[in-house]
């Protein structure tokens, strides 16, 4: 199978019940892709497919051939984080870290749709990444706080 995985073309032959978190971590060891519940219930494999947010423990690799996968890796650069990076450590809405992975790049696609979201639709964009450490509010706040940061770089 043929895909693109931040940017770079990848050419893999996977075994079919592998899935796409396995691929990413085992595979092309690219670990910023959390695997925690392993049943899609709890969002720390949280990937974009095409720009949507999808459980990568509950997508079988060889069902995105063809398709551009983007994880955390590719979503800032060492010394140039995403302004959504920027604003959950500005927020402190990333308190123990293991779900931020997830919360970030659900968060991206939100903000890929919708430049300007309300609080009510960070929450139901974010409702399938679970936080044990409970920074909901943060999180918002610190969606919001990117979403405006974009537009300020957009405008400006």
């Amino acid at each position: 199978m043929n895909l693109s995985i931040n940017g770079r073309p990848v050419a893999a032959d996977v075994a079919g019940s592998t899935t796409l978190l396995e691929l990413l971590r085992d595979s092309l060891a690219l670990t910023g892709t959390k695997r925690a519940c392993d049943r899609g219930e709890c969002g720390a494999c949280t990937v974009l497919v095409d720009g949507r947010p999808i459980y990568s423990c509950l997508t079988l690799a060889n069902a995105c051939d063809g398709q551009s996968v983007r994880t955390i890796e590719g979503l800032g650069a060492p010394g140039a984080p995403h302004a959504l990076q920027s604003a959950f450590v500005a927020e402190d809405a990333a308190q123990c870290g293991f779900c931020t992975p997830g919360q970030l790049m659900a968060a991206a696609a939100l903000l890929s749709e919708n430049a300007d979201p309300s609080d009510a639709e960070v929450v139901a964009a974010m409702s399938g990444n679970l936080c044990r450490c409970g920074t909901y509010p943060k999180i918002v706040r610190a969606v919001r706080r990117a979403a405006a940061t974009l537009r300020e770089r957009a405008d400006g």
